[in-house]
């Protein structure tokens, strides 16, 4: 027989699961257990005490008109048939009081003949006697033969089996309320869920939220209270604890909001939150998603539950329907005919069992039991399909609580939540904090402010090109606070910082002219917005969508340069449009980095005061054009790597246009030069990394060009048209296929850098000497086997290539050229010691000596 102990191990459940047995299953447990005791007891009295006693049934009626013969000392009598051979005899009276005790081995009528002397009357009962029943010596035997036959033919089967019956249904009862925690595909997400519903329910950074929140309520409560009236004209969208997406233009919070010109309230930290726990607090963000991720694509637990809750209901109406019946069934007396009348005589016994009384209350008991247990089933399906579990609301957190982001969930998490929140719903609560994302940036923020210090971030600011003072943060969870503080820094970049917030802090930084926002939708409290707006001038903005852009960008209306980096176009090749531009009155410079096969309309709003326009596609096809003519106003036009095959008619209507850059597109000629006669202003032509492979003569007609770059093309000679540009400063004809200088260079009285780098030029005309002005001359990775000694004419010359040549030896009269160091004279080593060692000394000298002599 199974102990109590060893049974009730059915019902064992971890201790950590018990928040989720909510009151029926734990009252349904503890009536498992009280049945379970039921049917030990029962048990337990059945193999120690359960007997039946059997005494035969004489056939034949008493004779009333027998005699009894009685003995003065006798205790009582007994009527005894006599039968024989089937045959019915007159009863007899026999008195028992001082009979001798029946002893095994003895028959009963040797025992009574010793007793009684021999009369005739004896000697009567004696030959009757011989003649009754069966002559043996087992009458002991026999009573026990037929009490056991009784016990399996008299009694009822529920008697005989009731304590089995009810262990087997109990314990069938028990595995089906606790299965769920059994099954390998739900236990291990309840394990989980569990594990994590306590860590989240005992961290410290719970305890803090929940507290701030309620300082936030009563401090919100009391401005309610003292300054409901100058509140309204104080109200803006201002506040840190929204969750708006990135288009917009602030950060907005759902209820009361914070004032946009004065101070925000500072709520006192009521815990400390060091940097163990603020690393756990991640650590639980982190597993709360994931397993929200998981576990709420199914809703196997769910319907777990509720198929092992209708076993349940079901087993309790089997066993209610059939032990009911069998209540009136046991019974004290039990009359048997065991068929045994070959081995004893007699057909018939009247029997009694001695548990029928114990049993049947027990029984009682039983189903009293069983049917509080089949209530609580019925009221477990109730619940179950009274509301839908799952679906799980935190509408209730979030009104108690600053965090409105808390998102409802589904499926088995909803379940698990509801199976929870009748055990307490404290757990949930304090759950639904690591369910807010913005609760998560807060933890994020203050940790980041741990790390990131105002030393830390001092030591992180450098000079750049432009010598201004530069921050670059990279990679962190956000903006940290200390940032702000650094009134000194102009230059802030923001790279890959995705819940980057510029509050109203920023006001401290009031040297800051420019940022850099790379895959960085920032969001902008109002304040700070107004801060911007006024102070920053240039801003970058680097993106993979046209929606990360920021909407407040827009509404920079003193911004004066603009750069944007990014997609902007779909899959569909259409184009997407940009925010209307007609706040940015002061843009000067737009620089568009992208993929367009037209340029944005929306650009036109800032034509009448852009002056630069930048559009760098990435080998995109840019086809329309039309809208350049709006453009009056540019002066720089930059159309690179946009697969142009042309000069596009629309520049030669920008008659402010200055600098005109096309590098790295596809044009291979440029007879449509001639049209830029009517760009009076036209200074800069850049036409590089083309595939142009001549120069037409109509290119005198630029008269005002100072500068042209066709570097990087299939150009195999210069005509003389080119120097006929007398205003020319600055020649770029490097990398193409160039075998000689044309003598009429000389003419370039005002060229001053003249590159030809990486062409096949083997001599040197000595009219280029004549160009007294050049400062830079390129020459390297040519042909040239000597480098004139005219060269020393160059007295202005601070910059000389020669590398690559076919040189053999150096001129001395490189000496003369004053401004020369040997810094600026690119050449072999070998090269450079051919030169005398005076000419050497000359270039070694540092450049800052003439200066300092002349001064």
């Amino acid at each position: 027989m199974f102990t109590l102990a060893e049974v009730a191990s059915f019902n064992d459940i971890q201790p950590t699961y018990r928040i989720l047995k909510p009151w029926w299953d734990v009252f349904m447990d503890y009536l498992a257990v009280v049945m379970l005791m039921v049917a030990i007891f029962a048990g337990t009295m059945q193999l120690t005490k359960d007997q039946v006693v059997c005494l035969p049934v004489l056939q034949s009626t008493v004779n009333s008109k027998a005699q009894p013969v009685t003995s003065g000392n006798s205790d009582f009598s007994s009527v005894e048939p006599t039968t024989g051979q089937g045959e019915a005899s007159p009863m007899r009276t026999v008195s028992l009081g001082s009979a001798p005790p029946v002893t095994p081995g003895v028959p009963l009528s040797t025992a009574a003949s010793s007793q009684y002397p021999p009369t005739e009357w004896g000697q009567e009962v004696k030959k009757e006697k011989k003649d009754l029943g069966r002559k043996t010596n087992l009458d002991f035997q026999q009573y026990v033969f037929v009490n056991q036959m009784c016990y399996h033919l008299a009694l009822p089967w529920y008697s005989k089996y009731f304590p089995y019956l009810v262990l087997i249904h109990t314990i069938i009862l028990i595995v089906s309320s606790n299965f769920w925690f059994k099954y390998p595909k739900t236990c291990s997400k309840i394990e989980h869920f569990v594990s994590i519903l306590g860590k989240c329910f005992e961290s410290p950074w719970t305890t803090k939220a929940l507290s701030e929140t309620a300082c936030e309520d009563s401090e919100e409560n009391k401005q309610r209270l003292t300054g409901a009236q100058s509140l309204s004209k104080y109200v803006s969208t201002s506040s840190d604890e929204g969750s708006p997406s990135a288009s917009t233009p602030m950060i907005t919070k759902s209820g009361f909001k914070f004032s946009a010109d004065k101070p925000m309230i500072e709520v006192p930290s009521v815990t400390i939150l060091d940097k163990k726990d603020g690393e756990q607090a991640k650590a639980l963000f982190e597993k709360v998603r994931k397993f929200r991720a998981h576990v709420e694509d199914s809703d196997l637990i769910y319907k777990l539950y509720v198929g092992q809750t209708v076993i349940k209901t079901v087993k309790f109406i089997f066993i209610l329907g059939y032990t009911a019946n069998f209540v009136n069934t046991i019974s004290f007396e039990h009359t048997c005919q065991p068929k045994v009348e070959h081995l004893i005589g007699y057909t018939q016994f009247e029997c009694t069992h001695n548990m029928a009384y114990m049993l049947k209350k027990l029984l009682i008991s039983y189903i009293s039991l069983i049917c509080v247990y089949g209530f609580i089933c019925f009221y477990t399906l109730f619940w179950l399909f009274r509301i839908p579990l799952k679906e799980y609301s935190f509408e209730k957190v979030r009104e108690e609580s600053s965090f409105s982001d808390i998102p409802d969930v589904k499926n088995d998490f909803a379940f698990l939540l509801h199976m929870v929140d009748q055990y307490d719903q404290l757990y949930s609560k304090r759950f639904g904090v690591f369910l807010s994302e913005v609760s998560e940036n807060k933890l994020r923020q203050i940790s980041l402010n741990h790390e990131w210090t105002f030393e830390k971030l001092r030591q992180h600011v450098s000079r750049n090109a432009q010598d201004k003072q530069e921050l670059h943060l990279f990679m962190l969870s956000g903006v940290p606070n200390a940032v702000f503080e650094l009134s000194e820094l102009e230059v802030l970049k923001l790279e890959l910082i995705p819940e980057a917030k510029i509050p109203v802090k920023v006001s401290q930084m009031t040297s800051l002219r420019e940022l850099h926002l790379c895959h960085c939708p920032a969001k902008v409290e109002e304040t700070a917005f107004s801060f911007l707006r006024e102070r920053l001038k240039c801003l970058h903005v680097k993106f993979t969508d046209v929606a990360e852009i920021p909407t407040w960008v827009y509404l920079l209306r003193n911004l004066c340069e603009l750069y944007l980096i990014g997609n902007l176009n779909s899959e569909n090749n259409k184009m997407i449009g940009l925010e209307s531009l007609r706040e940015l009155k002061h843009l000067k410079l737009l620089h568009v980095k992208s993929n367009l096969t037209k340029i944005p309309p929306n650009i036109t709003d800032v034509a009448p005061h852009l002056t630069k326009l930048v559009i760098h596609n990435d080998g995109t096809k840019l086809v329309v054009l039309n809208s350049l003519k709006k453009m009056t106003n540019v002066a720089e036009l930059e159309l690179q790597n946009c697969e142009l095959e042309r000069i596009p008619h629309a520049i030669f209507s920008l008659s402010n246009l200055q600098e005109l850059d096309l590098k790295s597109n596809s044009i291979r000629t440029i007879e449509e030069i001639i049209s830029f006669q009517h760009l009076k202003r036209l200074t800069c032509l850049k036409l590089w990394h083309n595939k142009i492979v001549s120069i037409p003569p109509s290119i005198t007609h630029v008269k005002n060009l100072e500068s042209l770059y066709l570097s990087n093309n299939k150009l195999e000679s210069l005509p003389v048209a080119v120097f006929s540009l007398q205003k020319l400063r600055c020649l770029d004809v490097s990398y193409n296929s160039i075998a000689s200088i044309p003598q009429e260079i000389g003419m370039l009285q005002n060229l001053q850098h003249f590159h030809i780098t990486g062409n096949k030029v083997d001599v040197l005309p000595k009219q280029l000497f004549k160009c007294v002005k050049l400062r830079t001359l390129s020459l390297g990775q040519n042909c040239i086997t000597s480098l004139p000694d005219k060269v020393g004419h160059l007295l202005q010359l601070t910059h000389l290539e020669l590398k690559g040549n076919c040189l053999d030896r150096l001129p001395a009269t490189l000496g003369q050229c004053q401004l020369l160091r040997k810094g600026g004279l690119v050449v072999e080593d070998h090269l450079f010691d051919t030169l005398p060692s005076e000419v050497k000394e000359v270039l070694n000298q540092d450049t800052s000596i003439p200066f300092a002599n002349g001064i």
